[in-house]
């Protein structure tokens, strides 16, 4: 898909309603990407920056989108939350400013004979399928599955290519195990996030051009005071 089709895509008439000096952040949401952050540190941020307004600009998730998205940040959309790792942000050109190192836990089915824990160990994933992200994808989660392949060989560990409801919806329709983190716990209301007693996690940041707008650097200034960064 290229950028003419991306930025039609993602255009929002609403975005008109602002005139032209006014500051205005672009948050891209998706299901994968959700703006709950922003909601969250509302009332710290605008105490830095009152004047900044903010517009959620819904995408679809997809992998033509996802690259297109990343690699033009500034131009249809600002900020974008998400995981990441620094092979991604050479790929897509893009920056990040990173929030947090997320631990990696387990989602499984509320039906599952697991969603009665509290916390998981490696060892209740010996024999079934745990789905993993692409070898490729992070190079944590890539450290990660090594490790599991040699400390835990009796773990079915099974790929999926891209990140997106479907893979939830796989999982929340069998007993497989998908690998998340906290912050994707709300998008599917059958699945339950589990803690795992291991030490796996993912930088979480704020993607962003690498050449960000006043506007854009001011918001980014304001994140590092809130989060004490």
């Amino acid at each position: 898909m290229g950028e003419k089709a991306v930025a039609h895509m993602m255009y929002n008439p609403q975005l008109e309603t602002f005139e032209e000096g006014d500051k205005v952040i672009r948050i891209g949401t998706s299901p994968m990407t959700p703006g709950q952050f922003l909601l969250d540190l509302w009332p710290s941020l605008h105490q830095y920056c009152p004047d900044i307004k903010f517009q959620l600009v819904p995408y679809e998730n997809t992998p033509e989108n996802a690259r297109e998205i990343l690699r033009n940040l500034g131009q249809n959309i600002d900020i974008v939350a998400g995981p990441y790792d620094q092979n991604l942000l050479e790929t897509r050109q893009c920056a990040a400013l990173e929030l947090s190192r997320e631990p990696v836990r387990c989602a499984v089915s509320i039906y599952h004979p697991l969603a009665a824990k509290e916390c998981l160990t490696a060892d209740d994933l010996h024999g079934v399928n745990f789905l993993m992200i692409r070898r490729g994808w992070n190079h944590y989660l890539d450290q990660m599955r090594d490790e599991l392949w040699r400390d835990h060989p009796e773990i079915h560990i099974v790929d999926f290519d891209f990140l997106s409801i479907d893979i939830f919806n796989q999982c929340e329709n069998s007993n497989d195990i998908l690998m998340t983190i906290d912050n994707w716990k709300n998008i599917h209301p059958l699945l339950k996030t589990i803690p795992v007693d291991w030490d796996y996690t993912v930088p979480f940041g704020l993607f962003h051009s690498p050449k960000p707008s006043a506007t854009v650097k001011r918001f980014l200034k304001a994140i590092k005071t809130v989060y004490e960064l």
